[in-house]
């Protein structure tokens, strides 16, 4: 193992723990959108309380773990950089808009690509470029210069701004943020006869967990070379995009891995329940709406740093302000774009 280049050993662990996550998105029902649809639309909030089986796992074992040293935290753009409020509600409201014209996250679009819905690949390859085109492309000066994005000069986060609040040790505040998570989970009656859906929500969670462990391991190995990393798909699209045209001169990341191991694990839950099917698109206006949205993802996302997974979950399982204030803009912004599609709008 030691043999290896470290970008490869990164790329692995980004692959194992993007795996899991493509099977638990297609065995567990684990969707962004999804859940948000069939809880405002279906009346189902099945897979919306099963966020917070994800979150009670992944905040568990990435906060213990940074307690015991398996986790660098610090070393996270989630608290190396200084949070900006403004960036975490703009750029999440862009995505959520963005990811309701889409009819997926970048996460969710990678995990029905996997499926062989080819229209989620014109999702993804779009998503990939615009999210370029704001991160170090033509909208970047203009992106720097409303959301810049300094360096954190003390301690910043939710566990930090509570032990001061309460004075209570961090160990008793991971454990009662876990069981509200936990508890409004499980308080469901329809997700507690789900124990499948559970398994797989506990599975996703420890992906989380095993990307920041293995990131970490690497960093230091590395001395700081690689970075510490969670699971997120906007930027990260982009540059697997990069690698798979430029093997030479973009090099192998933990966000390939992670991206190719979404698809993966899609591809191998599609055929393991025989959901796998060529699909495609016929009708040319949804298509056009579908390119606008993942447009809107690209650029939102890269504001935000990070999509529905890569703040709503990873940023708040490091408990960073981020996490959860942008994961609300998202939740808030795909609101707005499913009753524009759904409704129009029109007064009732």
């Amino acid at each position: 193992m030691e043999e290896l280049p470290y970008g490869l050993l990164a790329a692995l662990i980004g692959l194992v723990g993007g795996i899991v996550l493509g099977l638990a998105a297609r065995l567990g029902e684990f969707c962004t959108l999804g859940a948000l649809e069939s809880a405002i639309y279906g009346q189902d909030q099945k897979r919306l309380r099963l966020w917070g089986i994800v979150l009670g796992v992944a905040i568990l074992g990435t906060q213990f773990g940074a307690l015991g040293g398996w986790v660098d935290l610090s070393a996270s753009f989630y608290h190396a950089l200084a949070w900006s409020p403004m960036a975490s509600i703009f750029g999440g409201l862009i995505f959520g808009y963005g990811m309701a014209l889409a009819g997926n996250c970048g996460f969710g679009a990678l995990v029905r690509f996997g499926g062989g819905d080819l229209r989620s690949l014109v999702v993804v390859v779009v998503m990939g470029i615009f999210g370029f085109v704001a991160l170090s492309g033509p909208l970047a000066p203009l992106r720097v210069a409303l959301f810049p994005q300094p360096e954190a000069t003390e301690p910043q986060g939710i566990l930090p701004d509570l032990m001061g609040l309460t004075g209570l040790p961090a160990q008793v505040l991971i454990l009662a943020l876990a069981a509200i998570a936990f508890g409004w989970a499980l308080s469901y009656g329809p997700l507690r006869a789900r124990r499948d859906m559970i398994a797989w929500g506990v599975a996703a969670g420890l992906a989380v967990v095993w990307c920041f462990v293995g990131t970490t391991w690497v960093y230091e190995q590395s001395f700081g070379e690689i970075g510490v990393e969670g699971p997120s798909f906007t930027a990260p699209v982009g540059r697997t995009l990069i690698f798979l045209m430029t093997s030479t001169a973009g090099g192998i990341t933990f966000s390939v891995g992670a991206v190719v191991g979404v698809m993966a694990g899609a591809l191998l839950g599609s055929t393991i329940r025989g959901l796998f099917r060529w699909e495609a698109c016929e009708d040319p206006r949804e298509l056009g709406r579908q390119v606008g949205g993942a447009a809107l993802m690209g650029i939102g996302g890269v504001i935000a740093m990070g999509c529905s997974v890569g703040q709503g979950v990873t940023g708040f399982a490091t408990l960073a302000w981020s996490g959860p204030v942008t994961l609300a803009a998202i939740g808030l912004g795909a609101y707005v774009g499913l009753r524009q599609l759904i409704s129009g709008f029109q007064p009732e």
